[in-house]
């Protein structure tokens, strides 16, 4: 190519530094990873309440808030995976993940829609084209935190159903704080807290690593 000539094609590295708003496989990877993760999250809610106890348990937001006496029905764990690795049992957990801050709804949706808009100004203003494992994790985080959100909104309680290690017991008979119990892990979860905790795992590491990319290239300038 002529030295006068100017050249009409962005360099490979420029295309991969392109705010993440302006590419559209940033978008479709987002966009894609969260529909994908909210219907998993929703359909194994719908699930597990319709099949878990034996028949459908039915929920509505009048009954779960303004109820005293409501309760899930009694049933038995259902083994999901063998040697006590996992069970479904029902339950409606009124706080965060791991059941913290019970009783506080209004708290959880506020701090839900403001989560939601700053993971996606997150996306827009703070990654590039190339960051695609921080597209995931975003998309990741948007699923968990709405589709928990969605049920906040729509029964008054998230439905959990997943018991990682039931019967497992901690030695000498240890306890968790706050816990009456010795199980390993004592709490009952849902897909929508595991894309959360993987989503701002991967979000943290890509972080780092970012940092890390920052550096080298300071130092290299």
């Amino acid at each position: 190519m002529p030295a006068d000539e100017p050249d009409t094609n962005p360099a490979p590295i420029e295309a991969a530094e392109r705010p993440s708003w302006r590419s559209a496989a940033s978008w479709f990877r987002l966009v894609g990873v969260f529909a994908g993760g909210l219907a998993l999250d929703l359909w194994s809610k719908s699930w597990a309440f319709a099949h878990v106890a034996g028949y459908p348990v039915e929920l509505t937001r009048e009954r779960v808030l303004d109820d005293p006496s409501f309760m899930l029905p009694h049933h038995g764990r259902v083994e999901a995976l063998p040697f006590g690795l996992l069970d479904f049992t029902l339950v409606l957990n009124y706080g965060a993940v791991f059941g913290i801050g019970q009783h506080r709804r209004e708290l959880f949706i506020g701090f839900t829609i403001v989560a939601t808009v700053a993971a996606i100004a997150l996306f827009v203003r703070g990654t590039r084209q190339r960051m695609r494992v921080a597209h995931v994790a975003i998309g990741l985080i948007l699923a968990g935190g709405l589709g928990n959100l969605y049920d906040r909104i729509e029964y008054g309680a998230v439905r959990d159903f997943l018991h990682m290690l039931p019967g497992w017991s901690l030695p000498n008979g240890w306890m968790w704080p706050g816990n009456s119990t010795s199980e390993v892990f004592p709490w009952v979860f849902n897909i929508a807290d595991v894309l959360l905790l993987t989503g701002m795992g991967l979000f943290v590491i890509t972080s780092f690593i970012e940092d890390r990319r920052a550096k080298l290239s300071a130092a290299a300038g």
